[in-house]
């Protein structure tokens, strides 16, 4: 159900897109050919679902988000623009599909996301774990990060996906706790720092990621307390990134951050011991996804060596 936007929001004038958030309309032969496959293959993105800024960009580059179990989300989280409803019935040819395109387009990283899949009983997490294996088994030279659901908690869907041998996995925490009611309609906030916690125990040589919108209201000692908390149940990399309303029914943008408070956000997650962190007005959880991969690899070497 649509949610009812207050009068006094609805008349509030619309503030202007700062410089800093505007991108070009995408269109060139690389993200040409690249929407073209995913419609031959029948493939959805997390890139055109959820409406990303850096779609241009990233597929210029020939790189891509691919969005499993369907384009239709139990969930109707208020800040996401991804289709929510009944899913249709899981797809099992998914994985293979995704390998293909993966080998068509010749990537070395690729991240592999989904809506949640709360009407099955392991959340999806065995198309996950296929997806991993025969992505791999068909271009062994790629690097896969996986970005997950939150499996309504339950420890063995994520199990099944480590199991897999991702090489990054990623959870978004999102927002700070006092937002979650607002924001992430099924999602609780001790649930996702209990997900990084179980997977850097389960599998302590996978690098844990998470990702962080700000704009909806968040205070600055409730991002930083956020990041301490991250940072407790050994998360290694942040990304921080605006957030932008997809439609007018959607959870309304508080302000926009100026890239300077991106710039002091990075310095105070890292002083808090994250090995990487991404932060910026652009910055989403996939993007620059294998140079932050490359960094934290980098960085995780030098602290050893040292």
């Amino acid at each position: 159900m649509s949610r009812i936007i207050p009068l006094a929001e609805a008349a509030r004038p619309r503030e202007p897109k700062p410089d800093w958030l505007k991108v070009r309309a995408p269109g060139s032969p690389s993200y040409i050919r690249l929407k073209n496959l995913m419609r031959e293959l029948n493939l959805n993105t997390v890139c055109e679902d959820a409406r990303c800024p850096n779609i241009g960009e990233c597929w210029n580059h020939g790189t891509a988000t691919f969005m499993i179990l369907g384009d239709v989300c139990t969930r109707a989280c208020a800040y996401c623009a991804v289709a929510h409803g009944r899913p249709a019935p899981i797809d099992t040819s998914e994985p293979e599909r995704v390998a293909a395109a993966v080998d068509a387009l010749a990537l070395r990283y690729v991240v592999i996301t989904s809506v949640d899949r709360d009407d099955v009983k392991d959340g999806g997490a065995s198309i996950f774990a296929a997806t991993v294996r025969q992505t791999r088994a068909r271009v062994p030279d790629c690097r896969i990060e996986v970005l997950i659901p939150d499996f309504k908690g339950d420890a063995a869907p994520l199990q099944t996906v480590l199991d897999a041998a991702p090489d990054v996995l990623n959870h978004n925490t999102e927002t700070v706790p006092r937002l979650y009611r607002m924001a992430r309609s099924g999602g609780k906030y001790t649930r996702t720092l209990e997900l990084l916690e179980r997977a850097k125990q389960y599998a302590p040589t996978i690098p844990t990621k998470t990702g962080l919108m700000v704009g909806l209201g968040e205070a600055h000692d409730e991002l930083v307390r956020t990041f301490a908390d991250l940072r407790q149940v050994g998360c290694d990399i942040l990304t921080l990134g605006q957030y932008l309303r997809p439609t007018p029914s959607h959870a309304p943008m508080a302000r926009y951050y100026h890239p300077d408070e991106f710039r002091d956000l990075k310095r105070i997650a890292l002083d808090l011991g994250f090995v990487h962190v991404e932060s910026g007005p652009l910055v989403r959880s996939s993007y620059h996804a294998h140079e932050t991969a490359d960094a934290f690899a980098a960085a995780n070497h030098a602290a050893h060596a040292g």
